[in-house]
C-alpha cells in the first residue's frame, strides 16, 4: 500500500482558479486543497517539477496567489502542486479558509 505523502490535512473543494506555466495559461478548478498544496483540474500541459503561478478564488471573491511546483501530472485531467511561495497574508487566508471548511458540517441530502 502506498503511503500518502501529504503532510497537511486536505479538504475537498470546488474553487475557480487560473494558472500560468511555461507551456500554458489556463482556467482551472481546485478540487483538493491543503495548506501545502492542491490538485488543479485542468487540461493544460505541464511538466513535473515545473514552477507555475497559481491564482485561487475563494468563495468571498478573495484571490490567493502562489508560486507552486508541479509534483504529479495526470494527462488531460490535471496535476498536483506543492506551494513554494506566497505572501504571509495569503497563507493566513488559506489556513482560515481550510479551518472554516473543516468546521462546516456536511449537508445532508434528502432521501
Amino acid at each position: 500500500m502506498e503511503r500518502d505523502r501529504r503532510g497537511a490535512p486536505r479538504v475537498r473543494v470546488n474553487l475557480s482558479a487560473r494558472w500560468e506555466g511555461a507551456l500554458s495559461n489556463e482556467n482551472a478548478t481546485i478540487t483538493d486543497l491543503s495548506r501545502t498544496g492542491c490538485f488543479v483540474l485542468s487540461g493544460g500541459k505541464v511538466q513535473v517539477r515545473e514552477l507555475i503561478w497559481l491564482e485561487i478564488e475563494l468563495p468571498n471573491l478573495r484571490l490567493l496567489h502562489f508560486w507552486a511546483e508541479v509534483v504529479d501530472e495526470a494527462s488531460e485531467i490535471g496535476f498536483a502542486v506543492k506551494f513554494n511561495s506566497s505572501s504571509q497574508e495569503d497563507q493566513e487566508r488559506l489556513a482560515n479558509y481550510i479551518a472554516e471548511v473543516f468546521e462546516t458540517p456536511p449537508v445532508k441530502r434528502p432521501q
